[in-house]
């Protein structure tokens, strides 16, 4: 699906390789990392630079600053838990490119690492601003972007700075990119994706591309009621997008055109008021209390979906299938994330609120693939391509 320029490409050795990652880690109150996965995952690239003797200037950008120097964002934090991670000193630069980056880089030796401040410090940046590539250009000799969770934005560090570098991937975005591309092209079957989230408007692209190549599709969530109002049944005061309704049932059709089955849910938790301790009550599709508001899928619709999932040989997972947040109405999405970590099946985590859940039932060793970035995942396969993707060289 994608035949673009690895590091495994590239003549390395004692070359400064730009690295784009993506450091957008969670902070405390007290500044201190809460979640260090996505530095983690980005670690065999950085190895793997350190063994072939390059020279190593980090790019990320954490939180939004907008385009200004918000002390609370600086990548001091992140430098210091890289330091810890790899057992081998980190410089930090105060600066984006400037003249105190421009000093240690001219000092770097082979396996040495320089870190710029936050790339967002810079307005510019988000702006996806040439002059301002030219400039992160300037330090190096090669770009290498392992910053899977930014692809989705055509920003200076993730795409126009391939204008004027030799440029590749990192190995975390090779994963990435080998993995969900393989879902769409050839997955093994039966083939199972589990669509959640509020609205269908989000995902109206990505459910229809999923209908071109899944077997089954259990849709939960708000965006189910209004596929079920699309089926004639009433959903009381449950979030149904009125405007979506003719497209939901569009869908459907799709779905059963190309033997493609469509599976929503059967029973409702239902409550009077949208409230995390508001009282419940389950009821099925067919008798939708009138004044009530869906809630989380019933314990009918968890065996239903349980089921597929344990037929299934690939499952796709994104979105929860209630209101998660409220752990009174989680039981729905923390019981698919107990069957996909049970499957037999290559189990796959399209990022967002889905990881968030498997990471809290600390489940994430039994998942094969959990994404590193929601947003650029549903783009990847909702388009099949990506801005900081297209920029990047491809193999001759």
């Amino acid at each position: 699906m994608f035949n673009k320029m690895t590091l495994r490409d590239l003549e390395l050795r004692e070359k400064r390789v730009l690295l784009r990652v993506d450091f957008n880690v969670p902070l405390n109150s007290n500044l201190q990392i809460t979640n260090d996965k996505r530095m983690r995952e980005t670690l065999p690239t950085i190895q793997y630079l350190i063994e072939q003797n390059a020279k190593i200037i980090i790019v990320s950008h954490l939180g939004r600053p907008g385009g200004k120097i918000v002390p609370e964002f600086s990548l001091k934090p992140v430098a210091e838990h890289l330091r810890e991670l790899l057992k081998k000193p980190i410089i930090l630069a105060n600066d984006v490119a400037g003249s105190e980056t421009y000093k240690y880089v001219r000092t770097m030796k082979p396996g040495d690492i320089v870190m710029m401040e936050n790339v967002r410090f810079d307005a510019r940046e988000e702006e996806n601003d040439a002059e301002f590539a030219k400039e992160l250009a300037g330090v190096a000799d090669v770009y290498c972007n392992d910053a899977f969770g930014t692809m989705h934005r055509a920003h200076a560090s993730t795409c126009k700075v391939a204008d004027y570098l030799p440029s590749c991937i990192g190995f975390l975005v090779e994963r990435e990119l080998q993995v969900l591309g393989g879902a769409l092209d050839n997955p093994k079957r039966p083939f199972v994706v589990i669509i959640g989230g509020a609205k269908i408007k989000d995902k109206i692209t990505l459910i229809s591309r999923l209908i071109d190549v899944a077997d089954v599709v259990l849709i939960g969530g708000a965006m189910a009621y209004t596929f079920l109002r699309a089926q004639g049944f009433n959903m009381g005061r449950s979030i149904v997008e009125k405007d979506k309704v003719q497209l939901a049932r569009l869908l459907l059709e799709k779905a059963k055109t190309q033997g493609v089955k469509v599976v929503l849910p059967i029973d409702h938790v239902v409550a009077g008021e949208f409230s995390f301790s508001a009282e419940s009550v389950t009821s099925s599709t067919k008798k939708f209390p009138r004044a009530g508001i869906g809630m989380d899928i019933g314990p009918a619709s968890i065996r239903l979906f349980k089921y597929y999932i344990s037929k299934a040989k690939t499952v796709f997972w994104n979105g929860p299938l209630g209101v998660a947040e409220f752990q009174k109405f989680a039981k729905g999405t923390n019981e698919v994330a107990k069957a996909l970590a049970d499957a037999k099946a290559f189990t796959i985590v399209g990022g967002g609120d889905s990881a968030k859940c498997i990471e809290q039932l600390k489940l994430q060793d039994k998942i094969n693939h959990i994404s590193t970035g929601g947003g650029a995942a549903l783009q990847l396969l909702e388009s099949g391509s990506l801005p900081g993707l297209d920029c990047i060289a491809n193999k001759n």
